[in-house]
């Protein structure tokens, strides 16, 4: 019997995907759930497992766009299961070459053709160099270059050298395409504007010097960054719900929960994910739901689902060693927060000039919703939660938010 494998749908509103790459081939034998092939949609790349076990047989290509429904593959679900590994293919019998000799006197007339009027002393410094002899003037015996020629010759600007120049071409995938799409939509249908601050991260520091072994020894996962500026965002939103909503049409969306998107790095790009209900996570509650979303991300298990209906975006350019962004809004949202990385810079702290471990933070939003003041009056809250964390973020009990 051949089952007819067909796409599903990854996910609502995708009606096509695109075959980025067969795992299989026509004829291998396969199990059931056995991952066949990767997918590409505009929001994620997917694994597609076989339905049955049986020899499958391909019916598209890789790069086809193929509609959700569509059959993709058959599988013989009565062929039988090969025993054991294939036979290695019987090595063709080896026959010696005869090593082809040619006369010295022909090789070394093949040598001065090939030097051309350059000697081979001046051709050892020109390959070093990487100039072409015909780029040089010989003021030698028939106009043959010289080793001093060689020496004086300049390599000429614009002109190619004797490197390889070689260039490569590869299809966009799907999801790539759409990012593109996006972005090139995002700066072009919003007034995006980016406002930054900066944050004196010590009482951060302190606090995860202090607590960092405890919190890891007691919940398995490390007190990071990532919970004190989704906290600290979340109370920001709190209080100007404006940066927590979206435009759709002629109507403003605003919501009264915070589902805080963070861009995290995957083997096919950056991908966002979001944390549902970040309002009612604690530090330890948003920390593992970040590292449980990272190692998926990484792992290519993330869902659609999972990257979809964030309210706001958090990404942190700081990992890679970016000191200053303006970050793309991640549409439909309305504003993303910007972290970059920490640097000891002089700052002044109670009249007094000190080096204290500096962030930049960017704020880049929809001013057709958002306001200045509003964008401004964001970004300063969630600095004062920052550098004031036991305080704003803990209820000034740092066992209990940290539950300890």
């Amino acid at each position: 019997m051949a089952l007819e494998m067909k796409v599903p749908s990854p996910g609502e509103s995708i009606t096509e995907v695109e075959i980025a790459q067969w795992l299989v081939e026509t004829g291998d034998y396969v199990e059931k759930d056995q991952a066949i092939a990767e997918v590409d949609s505009d929001k994620a790349t997917l694994e597609l497992p076989a339905e049955a076990s049986g020899v499958i047989t391909l019916k598209a290509e890789e790069g086809d766009a193929v509609a959700v429904g569509q059959v993709v593959c058959l599988i013989d679900t009565d062929a039988a299961k090969p025993e054991g590994a294939a036979a290695p293919a019987e090595e063709a019998p080896k026959v010696e070459s005869k090593k082809e000799e040619a006369p010295a006197a022909v090789s070394a007339k093949t040598e001065t053709y090939a030097t051309g009027s350059a000697s081979p002393a001046a051709k050892k410094v020109l390959a070093e160099k990487g100039i072409d002899a015909s780029q040089v003037s010989g003021t030698g015996r028939d106009g043959r270059i010289t080793k001093a020629d060689a020496l004086d010759a300049k390599p000429s600007m614009g002109t190619p050298g004797l490197a390889g120049r070689g260039e490569t071409r590869k299809k966009l995938s799907m999801l790539r395409r759409k990012v593109a799409e996006r972005l090139v939509s995002v700066k072009n249908e919003t007034a995006m504007l980016t406002t930054f601050n900066e944050v004196d991260m010590q009482p951060i520091f302190d606090l995860r010097s202090q607590y960092k072994e405890t919190f890891k020894a007691k919940h398995g996962v490390s007190l990071g960054f990532m919970s004190f500026f989704t906290l600290a965002c979340v109370r920001a939103l709190k209080l100007f719900p404006a940066v927590n909503s979206m435009i759709d049409g002629k109507e403003m969306i605003s919501y009264d929960f915070q589902d805080i998107s963070i861009a995290v790095s995957g083997p096919k790009g950056l991908m966002v994910p979001v944390i549902r209900n970040a309002e009612n996570l604690s530090f330890r509650g948003v920390e593992s739901e970040v590292k449980r979303l990272a190692i998926r991300a990484r792992d290519g298990q993330i869902t659609v689902d999972e990257m979809t209906g964030g309210t706001f975006t958090i990404t942190n350019g700081g990992v890679f060693g970016s000191m200053l962004s303006t970050p793309i809004i991640n549409p439909p949202q309305s504003a993303i927060l910007g972290m970059h990385n920490i640097v000891e810079r002089p700052i002044v702290r109670d009249g007094q000039i000190v080096v204290a471990p500096i962030m930049y933070v960017a704020l880049s939003y929809d001013h057709r919703i958002i306001d200045g003041k509003e964008s401004v009056g964001f970004l300063v809250a969630v600095k004062e939660a920052l550098e004031n964390p036991e305080e704003l973020l803990m209820d000034n009990n740092v066992t209990r938010a940290l539950e300890l």
